[in-house]
């Protein structure tokens, strides 16, 4: 029964195990990428031998000449690594059956532009000439345009299904919102993409929404929150996003029964951008810092420990001070939620690191031919490091104390139903 199973249906096989057991780092992408460059080259050459014989697999024809006997490994050296392709074997016809995706050469297949064409072909999907462009350049010749058609349109369905999937059964703890700058087209200046994640009441990772933004004006948060509500999407308990004043101003008007949170990281970032580098300050800044939001228990007392640091760098530094002032509630409102979920709720990081592995694999690619192929990339990456990061692990206490923040959160609303 196993030599009845195509090779590439194994490939797909083990790719969704690493997809289900979750991609919790660098070792599991670079994985995805070997099995991925593998499927594509299996693939490839399973079309070459349908195109040979001319007839897919299992499938019979009158007077066929030729039929397939087994396969052979044939080890391909490619810039994720040594991979296995299992080359098809034919018998009983006139001419010998030579891959022309495969070279009948040691010579490494360069795969680069191939790992980006595996996250964002194979796992959600570019356009058909965007995959072919890319397969040409990856030194994997001609893959059939039936091939590539019939990838893509699988994949194109299941990004249409994910921005218009419904959102009512989504109750959120967290959302948080950021956006990275990519070369979107051909020519002209980075836009924003961006994107939208949360923490559900029951402590599971939930991608949202993955959209195109310009320049991250107002207009384009705003556009994205009200998808997000069209689309089913009650108001979290807490939003949680950097300082810029175009996303700050969506937030309170989207949102304005939730908490606005401001990403500790940035604000610290901020801070230390205007103090000099002089030997153990910036160390020391950074060290009151978190110490005034680590040791307090409550907003209020975070708030007075770092007044006493604006305090302390109001006369040599007050750029730094003035930074640091501004908007301290949204700075320690995370500290009005459980104690194991603080450090979780207090900055944007995961988005972060998910926006710079983005990053580093749009690198390969280089300027994108048009929006939906950045944002299928884009979506395909965030996807893959959300969906394989840790959930919160809400104990008891927990999921009793979240109870506690929503049923506080309904009181006002059914005092001004009642009104």
């Amino acid at each position: 029964m196993e030599r009845r199973i195509a090779p590439s249906t194994r490939i797909e096989e083990a790719i969704e195990e690493v997809l289900l057991g979750g991609i919790s780092g660098p070792d599991e992408l670079s994985q995805l990428g070997r099995l991925g460059a593998q499927l594509i080259l299996q693939r490839a050459v399973e079309d070459e031998m349908a195109a040979f014989l001319g007839r897919a697999r299992y499938e019979r024809a009158p007077e066929a000449a030729g039929s397939r006997n087994g396969h052979r490994p044939r080890r391909v050296q490619t810039a994720e690594g040594e991979i296995t392709v299992a080359m098809p074997q034919v018998r009983d016809t006139l001419t010998r059956f030579v891959s022309g995706v495969i070279p009948d050469t040691r010579a490494i297949v360069r795969t680069r532009p191939l790992e980006a064409l595996v996250i964002g072909a194979y796992v959600r999907g570019l356009s058909d000439r965007d995959i072919e462009s890319l397969a040409r350049e990856a030194g994997l010749g001609s893959i059939s345009r039936t091939a590539v058609s019939g990838i893509c349109r699988e994949l194109r369905d299941r990004y249409r299904a994910f921005r218009a999937r419904s959102l009512g059964e989504v109750r959120l703890l967290a959302l948080f919102l950021d956006a990275i700058y990519l070369p979107v087209r051909p020519e002209g200046p980075k836009e924003g993409v961006l994107v939208a994640w949360g923490f559900t009441t029951e402590g599971a990772r939930v991608l949202l929404d993955v959209s195109l933004g310009q320049r991250e004006r107002t207009e384009d948060w705003f556009d994205l929150g009200r998808g997000l509500m069209a689309r089913g999407l009650r108001s979290p308990l807490l939003v949680v996003s950097d300082g810029a004043p175009g996303l700050v101003r969506a937030i309170t008007e989207l949102w304005p029964d939730a908490d606005r949170g401001r990403c500790a990281v940035h604000r610290l970032r901020n801070i230390l951008a205007k103090l000099p580098e002089r030997p153990g300050l910036q160390a020391r800044v950074r060290a009151a810092y978190w110490a005034a939001l680590d040791g307090a228990t409550s907003p209020s007392e975070a708030e007075h420990g770092l007044r006493v640091l604006v305090g302390e760098l109001g006369t040599e530094y007050p750029s730094a001070a003035a930074c640091l002032a501004d908007d301290l509630p949204a700075l320690t409102v995370h500290l009005a939620y459980p104690l194991r979920l603080r450090k979780r709720l207090r900055s944007t990081n995961l988005l972060e690191r998910s926006l710079e592995e983005v990053r580093r694999r749009t690198k390969v690619i280089g300027r994108f031919p048009g929006e939906t192929s950045c944002l299928t990339m884009a979506w395909a990456v965030m996807d893959l490091v959300i969906a394989g990061s840790r959930g919160l692990g809400l104990t008891l206490p927990d999921r009793h104390a979240i109870a506690i923040l929503i049923a506080a959160r309904a009181v006002p609303q059914t005092a001004q139903a009642i009104a």
